[in-house]
């Protein structure tokens, strides 16, 4: 199938997609397939909860959003133009998919489709309902998708590539299982905010988006913060109280009382504002409903610091930093943002 049909395909998905958002769920005219996918994929996203009490409504509308803005014309011609996919030698990639967030394993569904090669997928058990309804409206759209697209269960065989993310405990039965092919294999990983005093009321609410959006689970979601030498916490525990309703979901409240009662009985000092809990800690990776802090003397350092780190940082939010997320914006990255900085695309246009 050449580049053109498979990027069309994926232009047909994003209308399609287009269709579900947080304001509403409601069909458009002229979308490929209406009344064959559209009540299964609605109700898809309202039983998500049902399979995993973190996947609500809005947070599943929210990943399909963010899914949706990047499936067009436009943009999907940009970012296969850097690359050579004619691919006249296509492979079989097996894909390991995490399910902490919701089409978590999305991007690695369309970069091995889009670069012509064939699939074979092992969901998590905590997200295998919605990427086989999207897969299945592909090969509609384009049947010569047909054929290339496996979901299993079981043991993975018969593949030529590995992708595989899961935690760091597996990272390594994965390079145990998978070291003699070519292969991706990510591990655990965390996002950052380096907080200064100049920064905005506005821009430290965008620290709650990053902070809150999918509870905390995205590896892009922060988990840590650097503050400087004696920064007071009173501006920023007012930006994010406008997040407050979040204690009012059960699972989020019974893991912010667990966390908290374990501070407590081991006498740590925390800040907390009823819903959300910051602790002094050098560690990047900290519990549901808490954020890790860490003093900094001055950014030059900080930099140097989190550049030494950089295996353990999935990305930096900061005014200051080079490079760095805006505020807010973790959880809307590019199709150019690969997860643990590899290139996906580069890896399999050179399996061709």
């Amino acid at each position: 199938m050449i580049l053109e049909k498979r990027i069309n395909a994926f232009v047909e998905l994003g209308k399609f997609l287009s269709q579900f958002s947080q304001d509403k769920m409601e069909k458009k005219e002229n979308v490929m397939l209406n009344d064959l996918f559209f009540d299964a994929v609605k109700l898809q996203i309202n039983r998500a909860q049902e399979f995993n009490s973190w996947f609500t409504k809005e947070n599943v509308l929210y990943g399909i959003e963010s899914w949706t803005k990047l499936l067009n014309l436009e943009t999907l011609t940009n970012w296969t133009s850097s690359y050579n996919l004619t691919n006249g030698n296509p492979k079989t990639i097996a894909v390991i998919m995490a399910g902490n967030i919701p089409l978590v394993g999305f991007h690695d569904f369309l970069s091995v489709l889009i670069s012509g090669h064939a699939i074979r997928i092992k969901q998590s058990s905590n997200d295998k309902h919605l990427l086989p309804l999207l897969a299945k409206y592909l090969e509609y759209v384009e049947p010569e998708f047909k054929g290339t697209i496996d979901f299993t269960d079981g043991k993975l065989t018969d593949f030529d590539a590995t992708i595989a993310t899961g935690s760091n405990n597996t990272a390594r039965y994965f390079e145990y299982y998978f070291g003699n092919k070519p292969h991706i294999i990510r591990n655990n990983r965390n996002s950052v905010a380096v907080i200064t005093e100049n920064d905005s009321l506005d821009e430290l609410k965008g620290i709650g988006e990053d902070i809150f959006r999918y509870f905390g689970l995205g590896c892009r979601s922060i988990s840590k913060l650097y503050v400087p030498k004696g920064y007071n916490f009173d501006p920023f525990f007012n930006a994010i109280f406008e997040y407050k309703d979040i204690i009012n979901y059960k699972k989020y409240e019974n893991n912010y009382d667990y966390n908290k009662a374990v501070y407590l009985m081991s006498e740590f000092d925390i800040l907390e504002n009823g819903f959300f809990m910051i602790k002094e800690d050098n560690s990047y990776s900290s519990p549901i409903a808490t954020a890790f802090y860490e003093y900094y003397d001055d950014l030059t350092s900080l930099q140097l610091k989190l550049e030494a780190d950089k295996d353990q940082i999935q990305c930096v939010v900061s005014n200051t930093i080079e490079n760095a997320v805006k505020f807010g914006e973790t959880q809307q990255p590019s199709l150019t943002d690969y997860a643990d900085g590899i290139d996906t695309l580069q890896f399999l246009s050179a399996l061709a």
